[in-house]
């Protein structure tokens, strides 16, 4: 009889102990995720806001040599971040491939004119910038329209600041929901042995004492948690680097790696703050009050 009750009291030890530190799991591996999207959301951002492309049409009259001007003007630019020179007769080729005829043939001539395809650096993507570089080209007397997708360039602006807002939002529920999976974890798996704490308050142990080693098996649980949950932040960043490498997501090395040792560090301190308390609520029970 001892023996299967020993075989039970066994079992649900390692199962407190397995929800420790799946719940340690996935809190941590969720928080960092969510660190690593703050970290990189400049540059989520900032690369999507370079796929904008801003179009220059040049004027029929503007020749080869004024087109090579223009090209050497944009190479200076402190502005762009890359451009192409796209020719009447490579956009007409574009146009016939996107709606499957040649247009030119009922038209007679090639109504298109030469361009340039510009992506500008994602610092210069916002209203006032965008606005200034536009009237910039616009100055230029070879230079036909300019041509940009300003409602794109004001979503994009107004929802990255919705976006940091929830994000920051996001964090702090994440935050509490933390510690309080967490902290229900650790009070289950010592909800166990109170008895054993009691006994050992009874027979004159202090609380330090007693609480020492809870402290020190949650610590050891908080750091097998959050050591499998930076091993698969590690999995999730190489899989985003290895099919989004345009991303760079693993550039900022010293960044990263401070969020995954802040997940550490994070597992060993939230683990060990819950079983002080959780310990500290036993300690305080009367004897009557643990049945």
């Amino acid at each position: 009889m001892s023996s299967s009750y020993d075989k039970f009291q066994k079992r649900r030890l390692l199962s407190s102990y397995f929800s420790v530190v799946l719940s340690v799991f996935l809190v941590l591996f969720l928080l960092g995720i969510l660190g690593l999207f703050v970290v990189n959301s400049k540059k989520l951002s900032d690369d999507f806001k370079e796929t904008i492309v801003m179009t220059v049409f040049m004027k029929n009259e503007a020749n080869d040599t004024i087109i090579k001007a223009f090209d050497d003007e944009m190479k200076t630019a402190k502005f762009i971040l890359s451009h192409t020179y796209v020719t009447k007769e490579e956009a007409a080729k574009i146009h016939t491939d996107i709606i499957g005829e040649n247009f030119m043939e009922f038209l007679g001539a090639n109504p298109l004119q030469n361009s340039f395809d510009l992506h500008l650096k994602a610092d210069y993507i916002v209203n006032d910038s965008i606005a200034k570089i536009e009237t910039r080209l616009r100055s230029n007397e070879m230079v036909s329209d300019v041509v940009y997708d300003k409602q794109l360039v004001n979503l994009v602006n107004d929802n990255i600041k919705k976006v940091s807002f929830y994000i920051l939002c996001i964090s702090g529920f994440l935050a509490l929901v933390a510690v309080l999976l967490i902290n229900s974890s650790m009070r289950l798996s010592i909800y166990s042995n109170r008895f054993i704490i009691k006994t050992m308050q009874m027979v004159g142990a202090t609380k330090s004492f007693i609480r020492k080693p809870f402290i020190w098996r949650s610590i050891r649980l908080g750091i097998i948690g959050s050591v499998l949950a930076i091993l698969a932040l590690i999995g999730t960043l190489y899989y985003i680097d290895t099919n989004y490498p345009n991303l760079e997501i693993l550039e900022d090395q010293l960044m990263t790696g401070a969020i995954l040792l802040g997940v550490l560090l994070v597992g060993i301190l939230i683990t060990w703050i819950s079983t002080f308390f959780a310990t500290q609520r036993f300690l305080n029970l009367r004897t009557d009050d643990l049945y």
